[in-house]
Formats: structure tokens, sequence, C-alpha cells
């Protein structure tokens, strides 16, 4: 049995390239530009008009992370998402040195177009906040 060498996380969205551009400011990620095509704006122009904005990509230029690709679906969110991601900024950090760095972390998101649902705090060294990206996909900052 072979394992799993790489995976790419995929969003349903209504407005993919919104998506991926806030992601890409949060994780330091950049577009993908497909095979052939110097920017993703370059693609995006060779496009059908019917067809542009159906799908876009990001990925981490290390290329350490998985990629993340969105796609536009017709329907809109209409519960909590089974799947999320975790922006592990506290990694190894407890107390109010956690507290704060999650807090600042939680600030510069908001200032991305993210919005912050709640803290979840047990009251020691374990918490994080739960927030929703621009178009109120859960994530949390841990």
């Amino acid at each position: 049995m072979s394992s799993i060498k790489q995976f790419q996380v995929t969003f349903d969205c209504a407005e993919p390239e919104r998506v991926a551009r806030f992601w890409c400011e949060v994780l330091g990620y950049v577009m993908a530009a497909p095979s052939g095509f110097a920017t993703w704006d370059d693609y995006e122009s060779s496009r059908s008009p019917e067809d542009r904005g159906s799908w876009c990509a990001c990925s981490d230029p290390s290329g350490v992370g998985p990629r993340l690709y969105f796609q536009r679906v017709p329907e809109g969110k209409a519960g909590k998402n089974r799947v999320h991601l975790d922006v592990r900024v506290g990694t190894g950090l407890v107390g109010e040195e956690r507290l704060a760095t999650l807090e600042a972390e939680c600030t510069r998101l908001i200032a991305l177009g993210a919005v912050r649902v709640r803290l979840l705090y047990d009251g020691g060294d374990d918490s994080c906040i739960v927030m929703q990206d621009v178009e109120g996909n859960e994530f949390c900052v841990d």
C-alpha cells in the first residue's frame, strides 16, 4: 500500500478568487497561475466570460503546505463546516502569552475581512479563537 504524498484542501464558495486572495494573505500563500500563463490574471482573461471566476487555487511558496483549491458552487453555505483549517500561531505558547498571540493574529485577520466568532478558553493553557473567512467558512486561530 502506498502512502499519500500530496493533498489539497478544497473550498466550495461563491467567489473563488476573493476567498483565495483572503487565504493567501492569511497564510502567506501565492496565487497559482496555471501552466503556460505568467499570472493568474493572464489566465482568467484568456477564459470565456461564462467560465471566468469558476475556480482559483493558491499554494505555499515554500512547497511545504497543501494547495488550496476554491471552486464556485451555486448553493450558499447552509451550516457549520465539517472540516476547517486551524491557523497555528500559538504553538508552544501557554497562558497570557498564548492568548496575546492569538488576539494579535485575530486582529490582523479581522483587518483582512475575517469575523471573530468566539474565544474558546478552558482557563488553563488550552485556547483558540473561532473565526469566519470572507464567505463565512469557520476556521480557528490556534
